[in-house]
């Protein structure tokens, strides 16, 4: 288990990664490349808010499937639940404690061009 929080402290949460660091990625869509994160992966029910839970703020765009969650005092990504994999949460590694987004290098998913915005366009 992993203890992470946002930069103010306000949200805190545990949570349970898939499979460590190696499912630590950039995205290149829109929102992402602006955020600049890097996440890593944990299922719904390996993330508990332990505080704050009041705190997080929703933000959905384009499709409106992904919930891209916020804190609503410092405004860093906590986390957000994928449209690519919906039973997953991406998770900012930024926010983890002990990691750094710095530390491995990250693969680059194809987020501009993914296949449920051209499934929706159609």
């Amino acid at each position: 288990m992993y203890q992470a929080a946002c930069h103010c402290g306000a949200v805190r949460f545990s949570l349970r990664l898939t499979d460590g660091l190696r499912t630590a990625r950039r995205c290149n869509c829109s929102l992402c490349r602006m955020r600049g994160a890097v996440a890593v992966s944990a299922n719904l029910s390996d993330i508990t808010v332990t505080q704050g839970e009041e705190a997080l703020t929703l933000y959905q765009f384009n499709t409106h499937e992904a919930k891209h969650y916020f804190c609503s005092k410092c405004g860093v990504y906590t986390f957000h639940q994928r449209r690519s994999k919906p039973h997953q949460y991406g998770v900012n590694v930024a926010c983890v404690q002990g990691m750094s987004p710095f530390d491995p290098e990250m693969p680059v998913y194809e987020g501009r061009n993914h296949p449920k915005t051209a499934q929706t366009a159609a």
